[in-house]
C-alpha cells in the first residue's frame, strides 16, 4: 500500500482545500483530506434528505397510478388493458434511461443539477396528458413516454448521488432515499381511491403535475457530485475492519478492487447477472403493484381494505427498503438481498391462499410482506453495484443494472394482465412467486470481482 504525497497539483480548484490521493493494495486510489464542509459549504446529510424528497415527490407515477386506473378508464374510454399498457411504457422508459441518464452525467453534459431540471418539467407535461388527452396513444406519449423519461432522470440521479456522497456507508442511506419513491404516494393512494371521479379528474391531476414540478425543481437547486475517489476524511478506506460503524460496515461491504468501467463491468459477468436478478424480481414487484387492487375487488373486499392494501404496501414497500439498506450495512449486501427477494416470492402465494379463505386480515398481513419484499431489492442492487465496480462510473454501471426494469415492466403489467385474463389471478400469482424464487437462485452466483473467495463471501 503507498500513499501519495500532497503536492501543489492535490489542490482542490473549488475550494482551495489540500487533499492527497492513497493506493491501496489492488491499486484503487482513494482522494482523502477534503470533508464534506469543503466541497459543500454543508454537511453531505443534505444529499441524502434532499434526493429523499425529491423520490418522495415522484413515487406517485408508479406507486398511485393502480389506484386511479378505474377512474381513468371512465374519464376517457379506456379498456383496462389500455391502462396497464400505459404504466407499462411509463416503466419501459422511466428504467430505459437511467444508463443514458448515467452516461450524460459522467461525462459532464448533463450533472446532476440539470437533469433533475429537465425531468421536473418532463414529469408535470405527463400528468398534464393523462389529465387531458382522450386518445390512449397521445396519453402513452405523454405520460409512458415524456413522463416516464422525467422521473427516469430524477430516479437515477437521486439514487446514485447517495453512494458518490456515502461511499463507505452506503446502504441503509441508499435505502432511506429509495424508500421515498415508495411511501410518498401514500397520500395520493388514498385521494385516487376517495377523491378522485370523472368530475374532478383534470384538476387533480394538474396540481399533482404542479406539485411534482415545484418539489423536484426546489430540491435540484442543491445538487452537486463530489470529485472523482473522494472518500470522506473521517474514515480510513485502508482498515481491515474496526469497532467504529464505518469500519465494521466495510469489513462486511468491501470497497470495490477497482472503478470498473461500463464495459469492464460487464465482462466480469457479475453485472449480467445483477440485470438478469433484478428483472426477475422486478418483474414480480410491478406485478404486485398494477394487480393488487384489482385482486382485493375481484375476491370481494371492500374498497377500504383494497385502498389499505395498497397504503401497506407502498409504506412498508418504502420503508423496508431502508431497513434492510441499514440491515445490509450490518450483515451483508448479498444476504440481505436474497432475503428480500424470497420473501416477495412467498408473499404471492400467500396472497392466493388470502384470497381463497377470503380472509381480509391475511391478505393485509401478506400485503405486508409483498411490500416489503417488492421494494427493499432496489437498494440492495443499487449499493451492490458500486460495491462490486466502484463509484467512479456507478451512475452508468447501475444504470445498466437498473434498465433490467424495463423488460420487467412489459411482462409485470402488460403481459402480467394477459397472463390474469387466461391463467386467473391464483395462476398468475403462482407464476409470480416462481419467478421471485428464480431470482433469489440467480442472486446466489454473485461474487466481487477481484476478491478472493473468502472475502466475496462476506458480500
Amino acid at each position: 500500500m503507498t500513499a501519495e504525497p500532497v503536492s501543489a497539483s492535490n489542490t482542490a480548484p473549488a475550494t482551495g482545500s489540500r487533499y492527497r490521493e492513497i493506493t491501496d493494495e489492488h491499486g484503487r486510489i482513494y482522494r482523502v483530506g477534503e470533508t464534506d464542509q469543503d466541497i459543500l459549504g454543508h454537511s453531505r446529510k443534505f444529499m441524502v434528505y434532499l434526493p429523499w424528497v425529491a423520490m418522495m415527490a415522484i413515487s406517485v407515477f408508479e406507486y398511485a397510478y393502480g389506484s386511479a386506473e378505474d377512474t381513468l378508464s371512465s374519464a376517457h374510454g379506456w379498456s383496462q388493458s389500455n391502462t396497464f399498457w400505459i404504466l407499462s411504457i411509463w416503466v419501459f422508459f422511466q428504467a430505459g434511461v437511467a444508463f443514458p441518464a448515467g452516461w450524460l452525467r459522467e461525462k459532464g453534459i448533463m450533472p446532476a443539477r440539470r437533469a433533475m431540471y429537465v425531468g421536473a418539467f418532463m414529469c408535470l407535461f405527463g400528468f398534464l396528458a393523462l389529465s387531458h388527452l382522450d386518445n390512449v396513444w397521445l396519453a402513452i406519449l405523454g405520460f409512458g413516454v415524456i413522463g416516464g423519461l422525467g422521473s427516469g432522470f430524477v430516479y437515477a440521479t437521486c439514487i446514485n448521488m447517495v453512494g458518490k456522497w456515502y461511499p463507505e456507508r452506503k446502504g441503509g442511506r441508499t435505502g432511506f432515499v429509495n424508500g421515498g419513491f415508495a411511501y410518498g404516494s401514500l397520500p395520493f393512494i388514498f385521494i385516487f381511491n376517495y377523491a378522485f371521479d370523472t368530475s374532478n379528474y383534470h384538476r387533480v391531476l394538474d396540481m399533482i403535475g404542479a406539485y411534482v414540478l415545484v418539489v423536484v425543481l426546489v430540491c435540484a437547486f442543491f445538487f452537486r457530485d463530489p470529485p472523482k475517489n473522494w472518500w470522506p476524511s473521517e474514515v480510513d478506506p485502508l482498515a481491515k475492519g474496526g469497532n467504529s460503524k464505518s469500519e465494521a460496515a466495510l469489513a462486511k461491504n468491501p470497497p470495490a478492487v477497482k472503478q470498473y468501467s461500463p464495459m469492464e463491468a460487464i465482462k466480469t459477468g457479475q453485472l449480467p447477472l445483477m440485470w438478469l436478478s433484478l428483472v426477475l424480481t422486478a418483474g414480480v414487484s410491478i406485478f404486485g403493484i398494477s394487480f393488487q387492487v384489482d385482486f382485493a375487488k375481484e375476491v370481494g373486499f371492500g374498497p377500504l381494505v383494497a385502498a389499505s392494501s395498497m397504503g401497506v404496501m407502498a409504506v412498508i414497500n418504502g420503508v423496508g427498503r431502508a431497513v434492510v439498506g441499514w440491515m445490509s450495512d450490518v450483515w451483508g449486501r448479498k444476504p440481505s438481498l436474497i432475503l428480500v427477494i424470497v420473501v416477495l416470492g412467498l408473499a404471492q402465494f400467500g396472497i392466493i391462499w388470502a384470497g381463497d379463505v377470503r380472509s381480509e386480515w391475511l391478505f393485509l398481513v401478506f400485503a405486508f410482506l409483498s411490500g416489503f419484499g417488492g421494494g427493499a431489492f432496489y437498494p440492495m442492487f443499487a449499493a451492490l453495484t458500486p460495491d462490486y465496480f466502484g463509484e467512479n462510473y456507478n451512475a452508468t454501471n447501475y444504470g445498466l443494472v437498473y434498465s433490467g426494469k424495463l423488460v420487467s415492466g412489459l411482462f409485470g403489467g402488460g403481459l402480467g394482465s394477459m397472463v390474469v385474463g387466461a391463467w386467473g389471478y391464483n395462476g398468475a400469482y403462482a407464476l409470480a412467486g416462481g419467478i421471485s424464487m428464480l431470482a433469489a437462485l440467480v442472486a446466489l452466483l454473485l461474487r466481487q470481482p477481484g476478491r478472493n473467495e473468502k472475502a466475496v463471501s462476506l458480500t
